[in-house]
């Protein structure tokens, strides 16, 4: 859920302010010995794996990149045909090479193409040395065929306009909240109905698998981050026989995502999931350990932890009667929560607390550097998110019902909890997807799958990384106890390590294994890399 959303979290390096993002199937598959078969037993039409031209993406770059083309409608492998992004980065140790892995960095809407190299360096050293690391743009987001609804960037950035940075605050923000993503849902219904039909998570995974077969992989090894947990447990369930290595790290419990088959729902995706309440428990330990420090490592600090907290809610009350330039209460809170993604940048958030606490405004968080790729800041509105989103998961269909579902998610969980409600409100009016995917989730897979969940995680919280291990059929549960959304961005050297073993020889890690997070909080350098996925609101899972 997924930075940024679970769902959202899970919205890639995207806008981190003024997006303050605001963070993820009728005919499922399943895997025979005759092949795939739909829901009623009846043969599918297979398609022929993509071809993958490798070129440099840039000159001199180490990562090459290619475009693979596949079926809108696997139903229809003959018919219209769209483009998948795809970037790849060669093993680099002189050992034996082992295989090719793929990465999904979350979302929904994470761009493959940009957050891979950006993120490479994260991966273990002996994954790197052993793997290619292949990734992409899932279908309808980036630089592969896209969900674009608007004429031209300046137009889709005057729609952000219309609405509030974060979540709206009194009836009249509420309002125009909702009235935009109405206006968002029908341009998009205008501009391609086609493909918003064709963007759900089943489809995506679906091209992972011609992915591995361009490839030339026997099985699929698989690292996903956030949202990427549920499209790795979908591949999982429609391709059982393809894995061969799986890791899941911040999960988001597939009876959550799909709110257990059922087409109507009371809470939303991200009420369901938790994050509400996650978000909350991680801001509260930002505040408490920042107050158990110094103001040199921690510039809010009030001297205690509980003056610190004190400190907090005065600042958002003051900001809900009188912001500091555009950092409104709603906008502050929303990059609170989106900064709590990457523990090397809780110190830039203190920074920024304090900036206002004096009536400042604060300087915007920095930008990870650019990759070295053709397009690394590809078009990535918010509508690509909310097609996936919207369409795999359910959400309450009644706009009205979001104001009743937040004063309850703020009663348990503050501030954080009417961030998270109103992250998915684009959905209300959203159609929901042909082609998703609700289970079942417990097919037995060729190989057992390992799932690692971060204690406080503000994404996506811990309890479904127990959840997911539970409902696959053949899962162990790795705990980080640490800060942060994915212990592959917010890196523990255990967790590194079990996962190389897993990957390179199948050795998962004993049964009730804890690891700790290298780096505490307020001890880690400024991030010069690291995009988070998730982030709330339609901007998508992704920071």
């Amino acid at each position: 859920m997924p930075p940024r959303h679970p769902l959202r979290g899970h919205i890639t390096a995207r806008r981190r302010q003024a997006a303050v993002i605001a963070a993820a199937m009728a005919c499922s598959t399943v895997l025979t010995g005759q092949g795939p078969v739909a829901a009623d037993g009846s043969p599918t039409p297979s398609a022929p794996a993509p071809q993958l031209d490798w070129s440099p993406c840039v000159q001199g770059s180490p990562f090459d990149c290619a475009t693979a083309k596949v079926p809108l409608d696997y139903a229809n492998p003959g018919g219209r045909s769209i483009e998948l992004a795809v970037v790849r980065r060669k093993a680099t140790g002189p050992g034996r090479r082992v295989g090719t892995l793929f990465f999904n960095p979350g979302g929904p809407g994470g761009p493959g193409t940009v957050q891979m190299p950006q993120n490479y360096g994260f991966f273990p050293r002996e994954v790197r040395e052993r793997f290619d690391i292949v990734s992409w743009d899932p279908r309808g987001i980036g630089s592969s065929t896209a969900v674009n609804c608007f004429p031209s960037p300046e137009e889709a950035a005057d729609w952000s306009t219309t609405k509030a940075a974060g979540f709206p605050v009194g009836e009249k923000e509420r309002t125009a909240f909702i009235a935009a993503y109405k206006d968002l849902v029908q341009r998009c219904e205008q501009k391609d109905p086609e493909l918003l039909s064709h963007v759900s998570t089943a489809d995506t995974a679906r091209d992972l698998d011609g992915l591995r077969r361009a490839v030339g992989e026997p099985q699929l090894n698989y690292y996903g981050i956030s949202y990427g947990t549920i499209l790795g447990a979908t591949y999982a369930n429609l391709f059982p026989g393809k894995v061969r290595a799986m890791t899941l790290d911040s999960n988001i419990a597939p009876s959550a995502w799909t709110n257990d088959a059922s087409g109507d729902a009371r809470l939303t995706t991200f009420l369901r999931v938790g994050s509400d309440r996650s978000a909350a428990a991680t801001l509260d330990r930002f505040l408490d350990l920042c107050g158990s420090t110094t103001t040199s490592r921690c510039a809010f600090s009030a001297g205690s932890a509980k003056a610190t907290r004190d400190k907090f809610d005065r600042l958002t009350q003051r900001l809900r009667k009188e912001p500091v330039g555009t950092w409104t209460y709603a906008a502050t809170v929303a990059d609170a929560v989106n900064s709590l993604y990457l523990v090397s940048g809780w110190a830039g958030l203190a920074g920024r607390l304090e900036a206002l606490w004096q009536g400042r405004t604060p300087e915007p968080a920095p930008f990870p550097p650019a990759p070295p790729v053709p397009d690394p800041s590809p078009y990535l509105g918010e509508e690509q998110a909310a097609a996936v989103l919207c369409g795999d998961s359910p959400n309450p269909r009644d706009p009205g019902a979001y104001h009743a579902l937040e004063e309850a998610s703020a009663a348990r969980a503050g501030d954080a909890g009417r961030f998270w409600t109103w992250a998915a409100a684009g959905c209300a009016t959203w159609p929901a997807s042909p082609g998703r995917y609700d289970g079942p989730w417990n097919r037995p897979t060729a190989n057992p799958v390992l799932v690692v969940g971060t204690t406080y995680d503000p994404s996506t919280a811990y309890p479904n990384s127990r959840a997911m291990t539970k409902e696959l059929a053949d899962a162990r549960l790795l705990t980080n106890e640490g800060y942060g959304h994915t212990a592959l961005l917010n890196p523990s050297s255990c967790v590194q390590d079990h996962e190389s073993r897993y990957f390179i020889d199948g050795v998962l890690p004993p049964a009730g294994t804890t690891c700790k997070q290298d780096t505490p909080p307020f001890s880690a350098p400024e991030p010069v890399g690291g995009v988070a996925t998730g982030g709330g609101g339609m901007a998508g899972l992704v920071p």
